[in-house]
């Protein structure tokens, strides 16, 4: 099926670096608690020495605002 309304660029972009730092957050976090493997290895480039799970934390919540925001983007652009 194909949508009536296509998503903006922005609000597609802004869903992918929700997704992204979600998954890469939580992958982090996993890792630094239960010594999983890292999912989304490349965030702990993101994170400074000794403050991973705080970066993490702020990664995640980061990326929920970053939905929301390009949630409300798209609904207004819907009228």
């Amino acid at each position: 099926m194909t949508s009536t309304n296509p998503k903006s660029p922005v609000a597609a972009l802004s869903g992918l670096l929700c997704f992204v730092l979600v998954v890469g957050g939580a992958s982090g976090l996993l890792h630094e608690w239960l010594d999983w493997i890292h999912f989304m290895g490349f965030v702990r480039l993101l994170a400074p020495d000794g403050y991973e799970i705080y970066s993490y934390v702020v990664m995640i919540v980061l990326g929920f605002a970053i939905g929301a925001a390009g949630n409300a983007l798209t609904r207004r652009d819907r009228g």
